[in-house]
């Protein structure tokens, strides 16, 4: 039998965690600027809050191909995809403000969607090969890089716009191009290429037989979706629209976003210990309880209520991607790229439906629609079935 992976690099290697996790920092802080320049778009497009949402979708959209974008780096080095992430992310982010339509606007978007793709599929996988076997902090310290810039994303956004104006904050695109050029030197001696095996399992094959894993986490991500689409896409509009305060809804993302980073780093740890499905059951349990508490209360209390919501709601996503890789055996970017597929799509679907909700009956009542349908995510953790991983640990023991 094929020596394990996880054999060959036991320990965890904290340098590479860390620079994987910097490097999703840097492109995450551009990817997240949408949503607090959604208010500055919808005014200037005059948009509904359907075609609002539908912005986001259009960024999914290439997650279409996450798949192949994953087989392909079961084959070779991906070093460049992680290199020009920053560069080829930041270039579209930056150019939103001087987009002279909504049809530039979706293209730009969709750009942006492609970068995303070519970063997030991968980089999971190269994480995995070097945690050794402790697969849920090198997942948490990773997706901490993701958060902590979405934490950021909407000040840094947001202070741009107050000082160089809307349609002036484009030259922040600078700092990206920098971060591309920087992690050519850093990556130029990192090994990237996470499998070098020639037998590789069809897209399809790999569905059938992670379909155990796959269809519980796909009914976990869509329930979530509704939770993390109303506060993602339209927290900031959600607030403003009770406050009139810019700088509050900016504010109010940011802590959402860094409540998610403490998280993240608490429960993909924990999971190491405790067990994934144990921590991803009081996720689920307590993310949709806090979602309906904020939408019914206000000031102070109703912040520090969005904190809890952002510590169990964004911490479920390390623990998922730990599930996936140690069910794969061999840590597939193509496995990853079948579960960020569905993960994208099932997120953007959903954004369109909540801003079609939120359309017909308003931002509040939508809040409190999302948090009762995140209460139905509950039963599918119980259905899930690790027995693969377990078995192929058992037989790499041997």
């Amino acid at each position: 039998m094929e020596t394990s992976n996880k054999q060959i690099q036991p320990k965890f290697d904290t340098s590479k965690v860390l620079l994987l996790s910097m490097c999703h920092f840097i492109h995450d802080i551009y990817s997240s600027f949408l949503a607090p320049l959604l208010p500055f778009l919808i005014e200037k497009f005059s948009l509904s809050l359907t075609q609002a949402g539908f912005l986001s979708t259009v960024m999914q959209i290439p997650a279409l191909i996450n798949p192949y974008i994953g087989k392909l780096a079961d084959r070779i080095s991906v070093r460049y995809f992680i290199i020009l992430a920053p560069a080829l992310t930041a270039i579209p982010m930056s150019l939103l403000g001087v987009a002279p339509s909504y049809g530039v606007l979706l293209i730009l978007l969709f750009f942006t969607g492609i970068s995303v793709s070519l970063f997030h599929v991968p980089a999971p996988v190269m994480v995995y090969r070097v945690s050794g076997e402790k697969t849920g902090r090198g997942m948490s310290f990773y997706m901490t890089g993701g958060e902590f810039a979405r934490t950021l994303g909407p000040i840094v956004i947001i202070g741009a716009v107050s000082l160089l104006g809307f349609e002036g904050y484009y030259p922040i695109m600078i700092i990206g191009i920098l971060a591309s050029v920087i992690m050519f030197f850093k990556f130029k001696d990192m090994p990237v290429t996470v499998n070098k095996h020639q037998d590789k399992p069809s897209i399809r094959k790999i569905c059938r037989e992670m379909k155990s894993i796959l269809l519980p986490l796909s009914a976990i991500v869509i329930v979530r979706g509704f939770m993390h689409a109303c506060l993602t896409a339209f927290l900031p509009l959600y607030i403003l629209q009770q406050s009139g305060d810019v700088w509050l809804a900016g504010i109010a993302l940011s802590l959402f976003e860094a409540a998610g980073v403490v998280g993240i780093l608490a429960v993909g740890s924990l999971s190491d210990r405790f067990g994934r499905k144990q921590l991803l059951s009081f996720c689920l349990i307590v993310a949709p309880v806090s979602l309906l508490l904020f939408s019914y209360t206000t000031g102070y209390l109703q912040l520090a209520v969005l904190l809890i919501t952002g510590f169990s709601l964004l911490s479920t996503t390390p623990v998922m991607l730990a599930m996936v890789q140690e069910y794969s055996a061999e840590g597939s970017s193509a496995a990853n790229g079948v579960f960020m597929m569905i993960s994208f799509l099932a997120r953007s679907a959903v954004v369109v439906l909540v801003g079609f909700v939120a359309d017909m009956v308003g931002l509040e009542k939508t809040f409190i629609m999302c948090g009762m349908i995140g209460l139905t995510g509950i039963p599918f953790v119980f259905t899930i079935n690790q027995a693969k991983k377990n078995i192929v640990e058992t037989a790499d023991r041997k």
